[in-house]
């Protein structure tokens, strides 16, 4: 192991020694106190981050400058930091007791889009964004019959992505490299699984299309597209929002319409439009500190 990575893992060890025990108390306070500590630990982001609050309110007046007055935006902002707290206070939870302490807390919407989505028996793909709790949505399917695929990106840290993958496993879900994705998902889709995708980072030039997200030309994976072509798996816009009293909704909407000729970027439009419409829902509860304008058109194409 060369030196960086050996300090920096040591660095790693001794930061987890401090957390957690912080992490096990978080997740033993009664509901009402921990949602409290959440919206307080994103007030302490807001303080110490001012790099991705930066990036978090340019994409904010780039969504709502037309919208919302910019003191409107900052308190936007301010709340999408508190969520994403709150989001954290329940990762421990899950993390340190049983899943069904958490799993409580989900309510299921109509799973008649789901179903209807399966008959086809090609398999689903959940359509899904960095919204509200979505490690909780993963982790949700238990409460259903549908077993669920989700590709992830591995953290770059060796010792913390084996932490985040235990926390992914906890619940039965199985996870699919990105690096690899294309035939494990092929894999999973003819074993008539459901595939979770979660559409809503920055794609590079080579691998996106310049869809419109919230009025601007967003560079946005082809991937679902040209899966959901090939495969003829339908794609299921599935969401988790944040609701009252610490509890969280499900909500799955019917597959999005394969556009006439089957154009991808034309299908992938359509997925954009079915994720800012969620978003616009619950602003707050979105991933605002992601560069999701990062990647540009060329100048005169969109």
């Amino acid at each position: 192991m060369r030196k960086g990575h050996s300090a920096a893992s040591i660095l790693a060890a001794i930061g987890l020694g401090f957390f957690l025990p912080i992490g096990w108390l978080l997740a033993h306070l009664p509901t009402s106190s921990g949602l409290w500590a959440g919206r307080r630990l994103g007030d302490l982001l807001w303080l110490v981050l001012p790099g991705r609050r930066a990036v978090a309110l340019d994409n904010l007046r780039l969504a709502f400058s037309r919208e919302r007055s910019d003191a409107e935006i900052r308190s936007l902002c301010r709340r999408s930091f508190e969520h994403l707290g709150m989001n954290m206070v329940e990762s421990c939870v899950f993390f340190f007791r049983p899943p069904a302490v958490l799993l409580s807390r989900v309510d299921l919407g109509d799973p008649q889009p789901v179903l209807a989505a399966v008959a086809l028996g090609k398999g689903v793909l959940a359509l899904t964004a960095h919204y509200g709790n979505w490690e909780l949505l993963a982790a949700s399917h238990a409460l259903s019959d549908f077993p669920l695929s989700v590709v992830a990106r591995p953290i770059d840290h060796p010792l913390m992505n084996r932490i985040v993958e235990r926390f992914r496993l906890r619940s039965g879900v199985e996870l699919i490299t990105k690096q690899l994705a294309l035939p494990a998902i092929r894999d999973a889709l003819r074993r008539g699984r459901m595939v979770g995708i979660l559409l809503d980072q920055n794609a590079s030039r080579a691998d996106g299309v310049f869809a419109p997200f919230f009025g601007v030309p967003a560079s946005t994976s082809k991937s679902m597209a040209v899966l959901s072509l090939r495969t003829g798996a339908p794609v299921v816009p599935i969401f988790i929002r944040r609701t009252q009293g610490g509890r969280h909704f499900v909500e799955a909407a019917p597959a999005i319409p394969v556009p006439p000729g089957g154009d991808p970027v034309d299908y992938t439009a359509a997925f954009n439009r079915s994720i800012e419409a969620a978003i616009r829902r619950a602003p707050e509860q979105w991933f605002w500190i992601h560069r999701r304008w990062k990647t540009r058109p060329e100048s005169g194409r969109a």
